[in-house]
């Protein structure tokens, strides 16, 4: 399991979304799944999987929140008719937000949001060198966000001490929308996972918001503790371990062994961990044991 992990919210329909998503790349599988009762939402069905060998995670815990495009997965394909064929796959039932076809960044190149609210931006150059991780997730700094790209690729290169920035590229002065100086494409590794970051000046209806988040999995309490401070900024948000930090990009800050604790065939332990996990707003682990001994 990577340290971090993007999670995907959906109302009812994470089954459904995760069994199609697997069908699309190779090295991808469901790794683990589970139910977990009497959540806010009801009943929530919660998935763990890769795709192209990056973790993911996926909820059904209801209408609460909607994925949208300020976060996208953006896919580096092989050659144009991979991108052609996923486009293909994605465009069922879904809609374009930028058309396939050759651009001056990209010998191909399509953005699309799938019949899940899921945003993809598919790519393929001819001489984009080595793919080091296929699926890469993209942050959009948009409305009050915008022009604070910079600003947040620095914040987390200090809070992820294993990171370092790969590509920066800046808009140039006279540029027809942007303000010079802002990112236009920027690549990072935080921790174990490459990260897109750039920045859009046009209006937008949409935001960061609680339905793709990034899940941090920390060994010890310390850890936890380190993480949360380091994050939080938006006390309202935290609620059993998800914060918000000061660009409104939502985390979970989990114990990896939450993760045993509720994939657990006995279910009274399980009822346990979740009704104290749903009192904390930081996670405690010793808390989380002592629930799970009973």
């Amino acid at each position: 399991m990577h340290k971090i992990v993007p999670s995907l919210w959906f109302d009812t329909e994470a089954r459904e979304a995760v069994n199609f998503y697997i069908s699309l790349f190779a090295d991808s599988k469901i790794t683990w799944s589970t139910v977990i009762e009497n959540t806010p939402s009801g009943t929530s069905e919660q998935f763990g999987f890769k795709l192209a060998g990056l973790d993911f995670v996926a909820i059904s815990a209801g209408p609460l929140f909607k994925l949208n495009p300020a976060i996208s997965l953006t896919v580096n394909c092989e050659s144009s008719e991979e991108a052609d064929a996923l486009w293909g796959k994605l465009a069922e039932g879904g809609f374009p937000l930028m058309e396939l076809g050759q651009y001056p960044f990209a010998e191909r190149f399509g953005w699309i949001q799938d019949r899940f609210g899921l945003s993809w931006q598919l790519t393929y150059t001819a001489d984009a060198g080595e793919i080091t991780q296929k699926i890469q997730p993209s942050l959009m700094f948009i409305n009050k966000q915008y022009g604070r790209a910079e600003e947040a690729i620095n914040f987390y290169l200090d809070v992820f001490k294993n990171s370092e920035t790969l590509a920066l590229t800046r808009y140039p002065s006279g540029h027809p929308f942007e303000k010079e100086g802002t990112i236009m494409f920027s690549k990072q590794r935080f921790e174990d996972v490459q990260f897109l970051l750039n920045e859009n000046s046009s209006n937008h209806a949409f935001d960061f918001n609680e339905a793709f988040s990034f899940t941090i999995y920390c060994d010890t309490q310390e850890e936890i503790d380190y993480y949360w401070y380091k994050l939080t900024a938006v006390p309202e948000s935290e609620v059993c371990g998800w914060l918000k930090d000061r660009f409104d990009v939502s985390w979970q800050i989990v114990p990896r062994e939450l993760d045993e604790m509720l994939l657990t065939e006995d279910k009274a332990a399980k009822d346990r961990v979740v009704a104290t996990f749903m009192k904390m707003k930081k996670l405690d682990i010793a808390a989380l044991r002592q629930a799970f001994k009973g």
